[in-house]
C-alpha cells in the first residue's frame, strides 16, 4: 500500500447526467462538482481519490479488472447496473478490494426493482439516500478499514 491509500471512486451509467437529472432524487451537484467535493474529503482523510465514470458496462467491468494494480479500495455507484449487472458483480469479486456501495437517492424507498443490489454482499456497506454525504461516509469507512497511514 502507498503512503496515502488509493481509493477509486467509480460512477456508472447516467451519473454523468448529475445536475440535469431529477434534483429531488439526485441533488443539484454536477458530476464534476461531486468529484471535487469527494477529492477534498478524501484529502482530509489522508486518502488519494481517483475517479472513473462510464455509461458502458464493459468499460466499467474492465476498470474493475485493472483496480488491483491501481487502488487499495473502491467506492462505487454503478447506477442502474446495481440491480442486475452480474458481470459487474463478478468483476468486483475479481478485484477483491474493500468496497463500499453508494447511491445518492434512497433506493430502498423507490421502485421494487431498485431495492435489489447484486453487489451488496461484496461490499463493507451500502449507503443509500444520504446524497453527496454518502461518499464521505464511504471514504471514512474505507479509511478505517485500510488503517490511517499517518
Amino acid at each position: 500500500m502507498s503512503a496515502r491509500p488509493r481509493v477509486e471512486v467509480m460512477h456508472g451509467v447516467n451519473l454523468d447526467q448529475l445536475g440535469r437529472r431529477d434534483p429531488a432524487l439526485y441533488g443539484t451537484l454536477t458530476l464534476a462538482e461531486l468529484e471535487r467535493r469527494i477529492e477534498r474529503e478524501a484529502g482530509e482523510l489522508n486518502l488519494a481519490a481517483r475517479f472513473f465514470q462510464s455509461n458502458h458496462e464493459g468499460a466499467f467491468v474492465e476498470r474493475l479488472h485493472a483496480l488491483r494494480e491501481d487502488a487499495d479500495a473502491v467506492v462505487l455507484n454503478p447506477g442502474a447496473w446495481t440491480h442486475y449487472a452480474w458481470a459487474i458483480r463478478d468483476a468486483l469479486e475479481i478485484a477483491a478490494l474493500p468496497a463500499v456501495e453508494v447511491h445518492l437517492s434512497n433506493i430502498q424507498t423507490r421502485e421494487p426493482w431498485r431495492r435489489v443490489s447484486v453487489i451488496a454482499d461484496l461490499c463493507l456497506a451500502s449507503i443509500s439516500g444520504h446524497g453527496a454525504d454518502g461518499y464521505g461516509e464511504a471514504l471514512l469507512m474505507l479509511r478505517d478499514e485500510l488503517g490511517d497511514p499517518s
